[in-house]
This record gives C-alpha cells, sequence and structure tokens, in this order.
C-alpha cells in the first residue's frame, strides 16, 4: 500500500519539538529501508506544490467531532481551557494540507501507483508463491500456460491423491464400524444364550419342584384313603366280636 506517515494528537506537543519528531520519524524512515509515498514532482503543474509538501512531511494533524464557535462561525476544533486547537486551521495542524494533497491534487496518482505498482507487486508475490514463474530453475523464458498446465498436472495428480486417501479412509471406517457391530451382535448373541440356559435351568427346577409335590399329594392321598380304610373296617370287627 502507499504509505503517508502522519503524526496524530500534534495538538500535545510544542512546535519546536514536532519540528524534531518529524526529522526523527523520516530519520527512522529511512534509515529501516520504509519506502513511503512522495508526491510526484514530474508534473510541472503540481511541481512546487508537491515539492514543498514533501518537505512537510510526515504531516501533523488534529481531529475532533465537536464544533466550537469561533467568532462568528461554527468551526471543528478542540476546546482546552486555555484556547483552542482548529482542525482546518493551517496555523494550528497539517490536516488541511494533508487533504488536499490526497483529494484535489494527487488522488489520481495515488490510485495509479496502488494499482501498477503495490497490487502488481503484490500479485507477483502471490503468483511466485503459488509456482508461477516467467523463467525455469536455468532462468530461461518460461511460458505461464505451461506453467499453468504443469500446476494443473500437479494438483489434479494431489486431488486424485487425495480423493484415493478419503476412500480408504472411508473404506477403513466402514470395516471399523462392521467389526464394531459384528461385536456387539456377538456379545448380544452370547447374553441371549445365557438368558435362554438361565430360563432353562429354572424351568427344570419349577418342573422337578412340582414333580415332587405330585408324589406328597399322590402320598397324602393314598395314606388318607389307607386311613379311611382302616376307620370304616374297625367297628365292622367290633360288630362280630360282640355275635360271638
Amino acid at each position: 500500500v502507499n504509505i503517508i506517515p502522519i503524526i496524530a494528537k500534534a495538538d500535545t506537543i510544542s512546535k519546536s519539538e514536532l519540528h524534531k519528531f518529524k526529522i526523527k520519524i523520516m530519520s527512522e524512515l529511512v534509515s529501516n529501508g520504509v519506502q513511503i509515498y512522495q508526491f510526484p514532482t514530474d508534473d510541472d503543474a503540481v511541481t512546487e506544490i508537491n515539492s514543498s509538501m514533501n518537505a512537510h512531511l510526515p504531516f501533523a494533524v488534529v481531529g475532533s467531532i465537536e464544533e466550537v464557535k469561533v467568532g462568528n462561525k461554527m468551526v471543528r476544533a478542540r476546546q482546552y481551557p486555555w484556547g483552542v486547537v482548529q482542525v482546518e486551521n493551517e496555523s494550528h495542524c497539517d490536516f488541511v494540507k494533508l487533504r488536499e494533497m490526497l483529494i484535489r491534487v494527487n488522488m489520481e496518482d495515488l490510485r495509479e501507483q496502488t494499482h501498477t505498482r503495490h497490487y502488481e507487486l503484490y500479485r507477483r508475490c502471490k503468483l511466485e508463491e503459488m509456482g508461477f514463474t516467467d523463467t525455469d530453475p536455468d532462468c530461461q523464458p518460461f511460458s505461464l500456460q505451461e506453467t499453468y498446465e504443469a500446476k494443473r498436472k500437479e494438483f489434479m495428480g494431489d486431488l486424485q491423491k487425495k480423493e484415493e486417501e478419503m476412500r480408504q479412509m472411508f473404506v477403513n471406517k466402514v470395516k471399523e464400524t462392521e467389526a464394531e457391530l459384528k461385536e456387539k451382535e456377538r456379545e448380544l448373541h452370547n447374553k441371549f444364550e445365557q438368558l435362554k440356559h438361565m430360563h432353562q435351568e429354572e424351568k427344570r427346577k419349577v418342573e422337578e419342584k412340582r414333580r415332587d409335590l405330585e408324589e406328597e399329594m399322590n402320598a397324602f392321598n393314598r395314606r388318607k384313603v389307607a386311613a379311611e380304610t382302616l376307620a370304616l373296617a374297625q367297628p365292622l370287627k367290633k360288630d362280630k366280636d360282640k355275635k360271638k
């Protein structure tokens, strides 16, 4: 992007401190290799003003959303107990200079610089990251179409490899699920057989108890019949003894 250095809240320092601060900022930018946007001076119509504004960099600005009455008009400013700092007063800050340079004088150049220089540089870097270059490893001219075809072939190969990996993962997942289901089925079958065996055992015990009970009832009935027969036989014997 186009870099235009700006000092915010410029009303917090004095004029002499601000001048020294501007010099320090520009020195730091140069020493660190930071390229800033320079207003163009190759056009005679704007050479003088742009040269003057380049000397003012970085711009010291003040911002405010409040309006204060100064004289007979309302101006955008910052109100302090000791006075008023006007945003659009060039003796107070560089806001007007910045606005003029960006909007009225150099907007078209900024747009062109952004498109032809910064965007194209960004585009070139991204294409190089993706492997699109205009030269081969031997620094010989290389067709972009050939690069595209090679990248497309590489991409399709990677895509097929990924598809095969996904398919294999799916097959493995299905096999794992089937194995888990079979294990669950085997566990349920074993549990069913266990319950079935327990039921048969309980049924056998009930049948044995039923048979024992029937035998006891039959024995009881036999003893009852014998007792009744014996009870009937005793009076008959007494009658015979009396007759004799």
